[in-house]
């Protein structure tokens, strides 16, 4: 008896009409009643030790925070209630709307009374989830239809966010007559407008057709934005492309994921109209065929993709676990040796990977400038050094990695493009590789085959870490904090002794800005060799067998957890002792440089900069942050000269020492330069001579042949002679 408060009028039906209108609304009813119960009683807990409502206490803590939603387990409805989960699987577009309508009711008296000015009641939306095994994008058939579906995927692109009409107003042109309160259908459904108007007055000529119009002021709206999910490449059969899904998220679910992140939807699949060909022949072709989407009603955030880091996901016990770890003594040694284990060798490139992924401390100064914390690391040399895999073991144990290779990827692709959007026609940008990877690793492949424009993006991405864009009016600057490794085969395809400074092709623009610069050269010797090959054959033999980790290395999830939790608490700085004692090597280095270059007679490819001495702290403030340490100390600054000595400063001297252009005493350098002043007077501009006699006379002076051939060589190079008629005679031009 308990509606016959309300004040309306009752009357009975003694004619027993339309019973099968009234069955559907009762039954709704019922169900919400059901709903109603569900999250009202539903607790969690036991008696003994006491239980909490879920869900009532979940609306409550939310509605007053402002934030009108709540999250529903599919587990939990089904131990309530095994039928209302069923009929919400099965027919989930009405259900959610009776839970919704439920939810709202349950809210209404768990906040009751509201302060004065919040006495309207929001609507509730109500979010799903579940632990059921998701499908796959490929096996959505169409008995999938209008059922609650659970896919994983890759969200890769997200449209800004708009406004859809719920309800909106309607008003005839003519006779202003208006009709209110209608009902749009969620989703990417829209509401065909009433051909003609009904309202019939006396005296006055009939309406035209298509009189109404939408009154936008008195239209309710919620915010929805439209998502593109790419099936994850895991899942993809060989030789096939990804599919596409289009996802129609609304209210609370719109900017929950950004582009790039590993998501697992709980939706409704659902069909949208196809929209109507331009040419008016053809539209009444296709009237059943409709273009499939889900309707998002629940998004959960994988964290294992590459996109995310573990940050948020550290439990108390592994944080323990972790400091324990951080805290052994010998902690440097054991991640330089867990850093691609199945790579022999290289110890001290794999000890400045460790360095390049902990990463230095990023200094904000006073004035607003800030100083890049993060360390570069360039390998150059021969093929078969495993070079690559090494940028393939790093993508994968990096927080967040990104991969590209040198000739695929331009400019625009590595920083940020402008592009514009198909619908609406305006100009939007997309961040390329080092954007995407702020706050990680970017991984450069085939670093001396790219084009030299496009190197020259990557310039003010490595130093100030921003990327600057002013094309098509849009004139941000963007984000990049990432640490750039880049591998790359010298001039020659090997590394070439005899050329010495020559091998390296890059500009000193572009080395400066590398931290540490490591020459790999692929030595022959038969004892490594033998070594070496063990270590391969041991590695074909047991590549499925050998699963567990050897002793003495850490594996590679926790190593990801380990990088991950370093970098978000630790940011360690230089101790005073330590700063004196660089500041001191410092001087020394450069003075040594300016002697070897004074020495060789000529300019070193790599130069030593300030750089250089920014790039040794951060290498010591990387080695303190592996031990979670808060200083870095003299011992830190010691390994950190000493990387810096193999890496950098040995590719600094290897050049101009060895070979042809370095010529290392003075007096073979006397001796150089009085063979070609003897050469000059020999013969004049635009004079033929024959090669052999000129060796020969030479010769007879007791100068030796090479310092000739290396005469001849130098002179050809700068074009002041040629070779003429096989080779056998030379010509002078200049």
């Amino acid at each position: 008896m308990s509606g016959f408060d309300d004040p309306g009028i009752y009357y009975s039906d003694s004619f027993g009409g339309d019973a099968s209108v009234d069955e559907g609304q009762v039954r709704k009813s019922q169900l919400q009643k059901r709903f109603k119960e569900f999250l009202r009683q539903y607790r969690v807990g036991t008696d003994r030790t006491g239980f909490t409502f879920k869900y009532r206490d979940e609306l409550k803590r939310h509605y007053n925070l402002g934030q009108y939603w709540v999250e529903v387990e599919m587990e939990d409805l089904a131990s309530f209630d095994e039928d209302l989960a069923d009929y919400l699987y099965k027919q989930p577009t009405e259900h959610l709307q009776l839970l919704e309508e439920a939810a709202k009711e349950v809210a209404d008296e768990v906040t009751r009374p509201r302060p004065s000015g919040e006495e309207t009641l929001q609507d509730i939306q109500v979010m799903l989830r579940s632990d059921a095994n998701a499908a796959n994008i490929r096996s959505l058939k169409s008995d999938q239809m209008s059922h609650l579906v659970k896919i994983p995927g890759i969200v890769i692109a997200a449209t800004p966010v708009r406004a859809k009409a719920t309800r909106i107003t309607i008003q005839c042109r003519s006779c202003r007559n208006t009709i209110s309160n209608i009902a749009v259908r969620p989703g990417l459904e829209g509401y065909t407008l009433p051909r003609k108007c009904n309202t019939e007055q006396a005296g006055r000529p009939r309406c035209p057709l298509d009189p109404y119009f939408i009154m936008p002021d008195k239209c309710k709206c919620v915010d929805f934005q439209v998502l593109k999910l790419q099936e994850s490449p895991d899942a993809v059969p060989h030789g096939e492309m990804p599919r596409h899904l289009q996802l129609y998220c609304d209210r609370y679910l719109c900017d929950k994921v950004v582009p790039g992140n590993r998501v697992t939807i709980m939706g409704i699949y659902s069909i949208k109209k196809s929209a109507q060909s331009k040419n008016k022949g053809h539209y009444n072709v296709g009237v059943g065929i409709r273009s499939a989407y889900i309707r998002v009603v629940g998004i959960q955030v994988d964290t294992e993709g590459s996109g995310h880091s573990f940050s948020g996901s550290v439990t108390p016990q592994e944080e323990e676990e972790l400091r324990r770890l951080a805290a052994m003594p010998n902690i440097y040694e054991t991640i330089a040796k867990s850093i691609a284990p199945s790579i022999y060798g290289s110890t001290d490139i794999k000890k400045a990977i460790a360095c390049l992924l902990f990463g230095g401390s990023r200094k904000r100064l006073p004035d607003g400038l800030t100083r890049r914390g993060d360390i570069n690391l360039l390998m150059l040399g021969d093929p078969g050094t495993a070079k690559s895999q090494l940028l393939k073991f790093v993508e994968k144990c990096s927080p967040i990695g990104v991969y590209t290779s040198g000739k695929g990827s331009s400019a625009a692709g590595l920083t940020a493009s402008v592009i514009r959007d198909p619908v609406s026609r305006n100009f939007f940008m997309e961040g390329g590789a080092m954007v995407l990877a702020d706050g990680g690793v970017v991984c450069i492949d085939e670093f001396d085959k790219m084009r030299e424009d496009d190197r020259v993006a990557i310039h003010e991405a490595m130093e100030q870490q921003t990327i600057s864009i002013a094309k098509a009016g849009i004139t941000t600057t963007l984000n990049s904090r990432c640490s750039v490794l880049a591998a790359a085969n010298s001039v020659f395809g090997r590394w070439d002794d005899t050329k010495g400074e020559e091998n390296i092709d890059f500009m000193p623009t572009i080395l400066s800005r590398f931290d540490m610069i490591f020459i790999v050269k692929d030595e022959h010797n038969e004892e490594r060799d033998m070594t070496l090959a063990k270590h391969v054959m041991a590695l074909h033999v047991s590549a499925l067998t050998q699963t567990q980790a050897v002793e003495g290395e850490i594996e590679l999830n926790k190593l990801k957890k380990l990088i991950s939790f370093c970098r978000t608490k630790c940011g360690p700085r230089l101790s005073a002792g330590a700063a004196e004692k660089l500041k001191n090597r410092y001087v020394l280095m450069r003075s040594g440089t300016r002697q070897h270059e004074q020495e060789s007679d000529r300019r070193s490819s790599i130069p030593i900069t300030v750089r250089q001495l920014e790039a040794i702290v951060r290498i010591a403030e990387s080695l303190a942050k592996m031990r979670l340490q808060p200083f870095a100390t003299e011992a830190d600054v010691e390994e950190a000269l000493r990387l810096f000595h193999v890496s950098t400063l040995d590719a600094a001297m290897s050049g101009s020492l060895s070979g042809a252009e370095g010529f290392t005493t003075q007096e073979d350098q006397e001796m150089l330069s009085r063979i070609e002043k003897q050469l000059k007077r020999r013969f004049a501009i635009g004079s033929q001579v024959s090669e052999h006699s000129i060796v020969q006379d030479f010769m007879r002076q007791k100068y030796p042949e090479h310092a000739i051939y290396k005469v001849l060589q130098l002179m050809m190079r700068r074009g002041e002679i040629q070779h003429r008629m096989q080779r056998k005679v030379l010509y002078r031009i200049k």
